[in-house]
């Protein structure tokens, strides 16, 4: 049954609900109310940071829902804005509400699940524009670079960042863990990036 009659907008929010639930799946819960804030503050944090032609490949490949998301509050006559890596953690924590010390774990988690929906180009595009030390907050879980390796490269069948599959191994032969979920905001909020309340959808 269409919830929209829309049949375009229903296909929107079954796309965007499957990104979500990707992004919930690598942070090791179902909360979309925070898979939806750490999807929020990676899109804007990586937009702002970018120039309005490459901002508009990963644009193009969102669902319309996302996109919208994306392109809210963005000027492109301000862009990009050339903050370092301190304020981009910042900026992050506050968007998503998460503490400032879980931002390199979200941003790469993040990372790993859009980039199996964003093509490789745009994702090498994108995160190849940043500086050396924010590049390195979102890159791949394993560490590698994501403008050298391709975030979004794997193929069917195969392992993405930010997942692991049973009894899979790392590099030294030990038994990779699922990641620990990441906890949403609470308790005292001078541990918490503050900002945004957590009532969920788009605002």
């Amino acid at each position: 049954m269409s919830r929209t009659g829309v049949d375009s907008l229903d296909r929107s929010i079954d796309k965007t609900n499957a990104w979500l639930a990707d992004v919930a799946a690598n942070f090791g819960t179902e909360d979309r109310r925070l898979a939806y804030r750490v999807t929020r503050s990676w899109l804007h944090t990586l937009r702002d940071r970018l120039p309005v032609n490459i901002a508009a490949h990963i644009a193009a490949q969102l669902p319309e829902l996302l996109r919208g998301v994306f392109y809210e509050g963005w000027n492109p006559s301000k862009v990009p804005i050339k903050y370092g890596k301190d304020e981009y953690i910042a900026r992050f924590a506050k968007d998503a509400q998460i503490h400032q010390t879980e931002v390199p774990r979200a941003g790469r988690l993040v990372t790993a699940a859009l980039g199996r929906h964003l093509s490789a180009g745009a994702m090498n595009e994108a995160l190849g524009a940043l500086p050396a030390d924010i590049r390195k907050l979102v890159a791949a879980p394993d560490g590698t670079e994501p403008d050298n390796t391709g975030p979004g490269s794997t193929g069917p069948g195969s392992t993405a960042p930010g997942s692991t599959a049973p009894g899979s191994t790392g590099p030294g032969g030990e038994e990779r863990r699922d990641p620990e979920p990441l906890d949403s905001p609470a308790g005292d909020p001078h541990q918490r990036g503050g900002g945004a309340d957590a009532a969920g959808g788009p605002r």
